[in-house]
């Protein structure tokens, strides 16, 4: 992605709607999973950081991003830290985390299914995996163009990728839900007519901090109690919980420091 984006980033992820509102899912599926004490939790992709003090809350974070940009602004947001590496590779021993999180990483991953090996080599046996990736090829648009995307994924598409490194599915829905005809009806209309000019905005900017802000961040951040009962089966995003399983020659390692 582009590095002055990365400077909207830091600027918008503390209080934008939409991060509030997966921040607000994301923490009603961690305390649903009953992360141990001490828990050791790695965030892939983890951009300008913000997820990182978020995850600390939960146990013991360290991010990872390939981009020099995002490390440098997640370094002065978190006391967290915070490597560069590949995500095809990473610089983590075999079962060494007990939650691995991967939220909208993957589509930018030319090689996903690499990506997706590698989460499951460090998570520890019986950890776990979590990740959001962008709903619905049809619904391309100008932001995956600016944080280069490869790809957005069918439902079939993404739940075959990680169940097909044999990781147990615990939970798999939609997310933005609520808010999806509105997206979807914006996206359809920049089809129909295509923006001009060569300088392309990030959806981020459309929404200040204010009443309709807030509006926004509570009504996505409302699906943190619906996914707990039912699977959504629409919406612009797709999360993904699974369980890394436990064999006999399961042995867990401790991951570096």
């Amino acid at each position: 992605m582009d590095a002055s984006f990365y400077e909207e980033y830091a600027r918008v992820e503390a209080h934008h709607w939409w991060f509030v509102g997966r921040r607000k899912i994301f923490g009603a599926v961690l305390r649903a999973l009953g992360l141990p004490s001490g828990a050791r939790l790695l965030d892939l992709g983890c951009g300008t950081g913000v997820n990182l003090d978020f995850l600390g809350g939960y146990g013991e974070a360290i991010g990872l991003d390939w981009d020099a940009a995002a490390a440098r602004h997640a370094r002065k947001r978190t006391p967290a830290p915070v490597l560069r590496g590949d995500v095809t590779a990473l610089p983590f021993p075999n079962d060494s985390v007990d939650l691995v999180t991967a939220l909208d990483l993957i589509e930018h991953i030319e090689d996903d299914s690499a990506c997706a090996a590698e989460l499951v080599r460090v998570c520890r046996p019986g950890g776990f995996v979590m990740a959001t990736v962008p709903a619905s090829p049809w619904m391309w648009g100008r932001q995956d163009v600016i944080s280069q995307h490869k790809r957005r994924y069918r439902a079939r598409e993404f739940r075959r990728l990680l169940a097909e490194q044999g990781l147990e599915i615990v939970q798999f829905t939609h997310i933005n839900t609520l808010l999806f005809p509105v997206v979807a009806l914006l996206r359809l209309l920049r089809h129909v007519f295509p923006e001009r000019g060569s300088d392309l905005k990030s959806d981020f900017s459309m929404t200040e901090p204010g009443p309709l802000n807030t509006f926004l961040g509570a009504v996505f951040g409302s699906e943190a109690r619906v996914i707990r009962r039912i699977s959504l089966p629409f919406g612009v995003s797709l999360l993904c919980v699974a369980r890394k399983p436990v064999t006999d020659r399961s042995e867990p390692a401790r991951m570096p420091r």
